[in-house]
């Protein structure tokens, strides 16, 4: 093969390389989104605003889903001592699929005083598409167990959902999907923006050094004047 005939061959692989890159970059948006929680607790109801954050990270053929809360929710009228509050969640699907997955995550590390808003720690599940196309992730229920009471807050501002993600079923089928609490490999987030920024400049990166490569096989092929 000629040096310019093998510099063009490189410079189309790199290219190719870099656009398959880019095509494989999972594209999401996030948006923290005030809840309003009405909670019917064993004392009675209460209310609560907590901003709403949802991320989505690639695990395996699924994706991690992280919800958390920024503000508390709820209160106790005894202190919670450590490890007594255990809280679960489930998480409205939309867009190219319906129905709700369940998250749930550790029990309270640390005691909460009496009459204190409840911060919720992260809670996590697995969920795993069978459809590829652009799902959205809304706050749903809220369950806390403590002291052998179950408290449930429902919200009733028809919150907005907190994630849209465009998946990728892995056998690329047209069904519906399932959501979980099971773990698996995590690579790395597919929040809002930033990873399709990385990905593409990691596509760029192979670019560059396709280019390179291609100039010093050109300059090593040479002949010396």
């Amino acid at each position: 093969m000629s040096n310019r005939k093998r510099s063009a061959a490189l410079v189309t692989a790199a290219a190719l390389a870099g656009a398959a890159v880019w095509a494989s970059a999972p594209v999401a948006t996030a948006e923290v989104v005030d809840v309003a929680y009405s909670c019917k607790t064993p004392i009675g109801d209460k209310s609560a605003v907590s901003p709403i954050d949802i991320k989505g990270v690639k695990s395996g053929s699924g994706y991690r889903i992280t919800m958390s809360w920024q503000k508390g929710v709820s209160s106790s009228p005894v202190e919670l001592g450590a490890g007594s509050m255990v809280p679960s969640a489930t998480i409205k699907l939309g867009g190219d699929d319906s129905g709700t997955m369940t998250v749930t995550g550790a029990a309270n590390q640390a005691a909460i005083p009496e009459n204190t808003p409840i911060k919720i720690n992260d809670l996590s599940g697995t969920y795993t598409p069978k459809k590829t196309g652009k799902v959205t992730f809304t706050a749903a229920v809220l369950t806390i167990k403590a002291l052998g009471t179950t408290t449930t807050c429902t919200p009733t501002n028809s919150p907005g959902p907190s994630l849209t993600l465009d998946v990728t079923a892995s056998d690329g089928g047209s069904g519906g999907s399932t959501g979980d609490g099971g773990s698996g490999d995590e690579l790395p987030q597919t929040g809002p923006e930033d990873s399709a920024i990385a990905l593409g400049t990691l596509g760029g990166t192979v670019l560059l050094a396709g280019a390179a490569g291609v100039l010093w096989l050109t300059r090593r092929n040479q002949q010396p004047r």
